[in-house]
């Protein structure tokens, strides 16, 4: 299970990432200044840290400056090309301006755990009766395997990470462009096809559901 240290001031704006990461089933360790982060990483071990710049007492560049072999997420209103290369240079490894979308906070958290390596058990997202095994790009139903393709695996991880929010056809395109190049609008529609057809195989159960004019979502 991943760890992540929430270190920003604004308490909705805590809450909500805090929230929003509970429902990933992360755990998560909140600090609303910088001197309460840097007592909870001199105490603890993280797998990440979203890290507001402008904080009481210590900024979050100061705080960069003193993380090491920790990813950092910047999460920040200052938005100047200037604030943004000064975070990354200084060790910084990714930035997202505020207001930020939800979707994109997720995906990026995933990139920096993944490229990290710090769990050495293989991820599994559940929905349902449905498994997602991350180390070998397999999807269980009712403990039969259904062997996918990367973007097959791609982009049902994304529908599993939103539950049974709907997605834009566009959304779930750049969500998924992190992981695999090969698809536009045509080609999602085959994919979406293929999964269903796959899953079929193996249950009646209708599992994607689509949203006409819109996209798609898990069936409720």
């Amino acid at each position: 299970m991943f760890k992540i240290l929430i270190v920003e001031d604004d308490v909705s704006i805590h809450n909500v990432i805090e929230e929003l990461l509970k429902r990933q089933n992360y755990i998560t360790y909140n600090a609303y200044s910088g001197t309460e982060a840097i007592l909870l990483l001199e105490k603890e071990k993280y797998d990440l840290i979203i890290l507001d710049l402008m904080l009481p007492a210590m900024n979050g560049e100061e705080i960069i400056s003193k993380v090491k072999d920790t990813p950092i997420i910047v999460l920040s209103a200052k938005i100047s090309s200037d604030d943004k290369v000064n975070c990354l240079m200084a060790g910084a490894n990714d930035y997202i301006t505020k207001p930020f979308d939800s979707n994109e906070l997720l995906a990026r958290i995933e990139v920096q755990l993944r490229q990290n390596n710090k769990s050495s058990s293989p991820e599994i997202l559940k929905y349902k009766n449905l498994e997602l095994l991350n180390d070998n790009h397999t999807l269980l139903l009712n403990h039969q395997k259904i062997n996918l393709t990367k973007t097959e695996y791609a982009i049902l991880k994304q529908l599993f990470l939103n539950k049974t929010q709907v997605i834009a056809k566009n959304k779930l395109l750049d969500l998924i462009s992190i992981d695999t190049e090969d698809c536009d609008e045509s080609s999602l529609k085959v994919h979406i096809s293929n999964i269903r057809k796959k899953i079929k195989k193996v249950s009646d159960e209708n599992y994607i559901e689509s949203v006409w004019g819109i996209g798609f979502k898990m069936c409720d």
